[in-house]
This record gives C-alpha cells, structure tokens and sequence, in this order.
C-alpha cells in the first residue's frame, strides 16, 4: 500500500473507518489512517528541513525543545543522514557506507531479522 501517497492513503483509511460495520474493521481503519498521517507527518518534517527550518522551529510547532522534535522525528533525521551520505560516496566513486562493492552486506545491523549473537567478551 506504500505505493499510495500518503493523502490518498489517509482518505482512503477514512473512508473505510466510515463504512465499517464492526468494532475490528473500524479499528484496522483507524490504524491505517494513524499509519498514513504518521507518514505524511515525516514527509513534511524532511521537507521543512530541506526547505531550511531548524529543529528550533519544528519543535515549537509542536511545543517541543529542538532536542525533543530531534529525538521525535529521529527516523527522519536518519534518513536525510543516509541519502547524504550515499551522494557524498557517489560523488567520490565509492560504493555507499556499509556495503561491500555495492553490494549489501550481511551484518546484523543492516538486517535486523538475522539473529544476533550475544557478545561473551568483557572488559576489564
């Protein structure tokens, strides 16, 4: 369903909340719709940062110090850190950062579905 822009998505959630029948259907509605506003709520954050809003001025709108709207909208701030990061490699010719020749490595850290393995080692 990512395929939908987020309005169309929150529309849509909308308009089956309104022509659900039961509490469970209603309910699977209203998690779309929260699914797509929180969607819509990062795409315009990420565009207010790149349009030069600070953090300061993020928080505020919603009565937040720069740190809380940075720790809030932590996944979007990521984000505009990988996309940085892989046009800077590129504009070196580098593969981007925590891939082997382009190519997506193994590492627990990129697929959070591998299991870990318990460090044993201690520090003294």
């Amino acid at each position: 369903m990512a395929s939908k822009n987020p309005a169309k998505r929150i529309a849509a959630a909308l308009g089956a909340l309104e022509a659900a029948d039961e509490p469970m259907g209603r309910l699977e509605a209203a998690r779309r719709l929260r699914e797509a506003a929180e969607e819509l709520e990062s795409a315009q954050v990420e565009a207010a940062r790149k349009a030069g809003a600070t953090w300061h001025e993020i928080g505020a709108s919603y009565g937040l110090t720069k740190q809380g709207a940075q720790q809030r909208f932590r996944a979007v701030r990521a984000k505009a850190k990988a996309e940085a990061a892989a046009v800077a490699a590129a504009a070196e010719g580098k593969p981007p950062a925590g891939t082997a020749n382009g190519k997506a490595g193994a590492s627990s850290a990129l697929h959070p579905s591998a299991p870990s393995t318990p460090s044993t080692s201690s520090t003294v």
